[in-house]
């Protein structure tokens, strides 16, 4: 997506947790683009992060939370308490962490868009993926909530991705995630869907085309 927005006139920040990540996106895409290292699941860190790229770049018009973890391939029961409660962390706390510390400034900006990734399994189920469709549940949920708490101006979606060919795909589907589209040649269709989102989709369940 960072490629596509860039490609459109839009600065990019966005933030990973890994260094080699960061150091790649920032070779790839330079100044006045802007990422760190930072883990959502850190409210300080987020903070921190959030300030730095509303003092250096300004309040942005596009949020996307993006980040996400899947469990390992089990049946509820046979997942440790420490994987449900990271993937919890990442997905639905990340989430929220990042908005507590955007939404003031776009709200006093009085315009902008909130994209929350949902999934597939954030509007049906599938076994062994529980602790995921629980997060992708709860986004749904959260955004909808979120959207109906937004000043005029303001819009909040729960976004469907889709099936992507990612890692994240392989873990579950293995050799046959190869059948599905390239996370490139999904973000050409997905970002102009993104740009277009108005105030008439406050709220609404969105799936990208």
């Amino acid at each position: 997506m960072v490629g596509e927005f860039a490609s459109h006139g839009h600065t990019v920040c966005g933030c990973a947790r890994t260094r080699t990540a960061i150091d790649e996106l920032r070779k790839q895409f330079p100044a006045p683009h802007h990422f760190e290292v930072v883990d959502v699941a850190d409210d300080t860190a987020v903070k921190d992060w959030s300030h730095q790229v509303l003092d250096e770049i300004g309040t942005p018009r596009w949020v996307i939370n993006n980040a996400g973890l899947i469990n390992g391939n089990a049946p509820l029961w046979n997942i440790s308490g420490d994987e449900f409660a990271t993937v919890v962390d990442v997905n639905i706390k990340g989430t929220f962490h990042v908005l507590r510390h955007f939404l003031p400034a776009m709200i006093r900006q009085g315009d902008g868009v909130i994209v929350n990734l949902s999934s597939t399994w954030g509007r049906t189920t599938s076994p062994e993926v529980a602790p995921y469709c629980a997060t992708k549940w709860a986004i749904e949920g959260l955004t909808q909530a979120l959207a109906s708490e937004l000043p005029d101006g303001l819009v909040a979606v729960p976004m469907n991705p889709g099936v992507i060919h990612t890692e994240m795909l392989e873990s579950c589907f293995g050799s046959a995630a190869n059948s599905y589209p390239d996370p490139k040649n999904w973000a050409a269709r997905a970002v102009p869907f993104i740009l277009e989102l108005k105030q008439r989709d406050n709220g609404r369940a969105v799936t990208v085309p």
